[in-house]
């Protein structure tokens, strides 16, 4: 038998006896590669350079922030979460919100509690939907809603904006009061596109509540800043 002789390269079929009754001189040429079916080994990121990495997560957040302000596409918030984005807009949120840091308190919430409200609150959400047999996992959940406070944030700076422009008076609650109500809107038609399908149909109405009321607390947080 002279099949040992010729150089094996990822036979799996070899069995342990006939592997161990090979000489020692014929084990040096057994090579094989390793392959797993359905795989493509080009996707290895192990030794690309660490901007590389941050640019493509960059682009695959930027992504979804598109996402959220034209509502088309729930597989890319959905299959593809991350928690990149809600954190980034959570932290805009409260360096925009937080009070003043002098001693005179002027009425305006700090940065540790816009960060509770903004987690805690999607959080609560997030098992309130799963105990309504929710189809979605919990970071799947927290991903939608912390990328839907996009329109949100895009409020608190155009109402920062508009501080800037116009002292206090009819003319600026006004126009806070529509920037505000159009982005409350915008966040919670984005979250029940993406979120309704997920959603129990005979408990579609009940699931939505908590989500109308979270968004609502951080509009009034945008709205009564001072």
């Amino acid at each position: 038998k002279q099949w040992y002789q010729r150089r094996v390269r990822g036979d799996t079929r070899m069995s342990s006896a006939q592997y161990t009754s090979l000489p020692a001189t014929d084990l040096d040429n057994i090579s094989g590669d390793i392959f797993v079916p359905g795989s493509n080994n080009d996707d290895n990121t192990l030794d690309e350079p660490v901007t590389a990495t941050l640019m493509r997560d960059m682009r695959a957040v930027g992504k979804k922030f598109y996402n959220v302000l034209l509502p088309h596409d729930g597989s890319a918030l959905l299959n593809d979460w991350d928690l990149w984005g809600p954190l980034i807009l959570c932290t805009v949120l409260a360096l925009l919100l937080q009070g003043h840091g002098d001693g005179d308190h002027d009425g305006g919430p700090q940065f540790a509690q816009v960060f509770v409200i903004i987690w805690l609150g999607s959080g609560v959400v997030t098992i309130n939907s799963k105990l309504l047999d929710g189809k979605l996992s919990f970071f799947q959940s927290i991903c939608v809603l912390g990328y839907c406070v996009l329109p949100l944030t895009v409020s608190a700076i155009l109402v920062k904006f508009v501080g800037l422009v116009l002292k206090k008076g009819l003319l600026k609650m006004i126009i806070d009061f529509v920037i505000v109500t159009l982005s409350f809107v915008w966040a919670m038609f984005a979250a029940v596109y993406f979120l309704k399908p997920t959603n129990n149909p005979g408990k579609k109405i009940i699931s939505t509540y908590p989500v109308g009321l979270f968004y609502f607390v951080i509009a009034w947080l945008v709205i009564s800043q001072p």
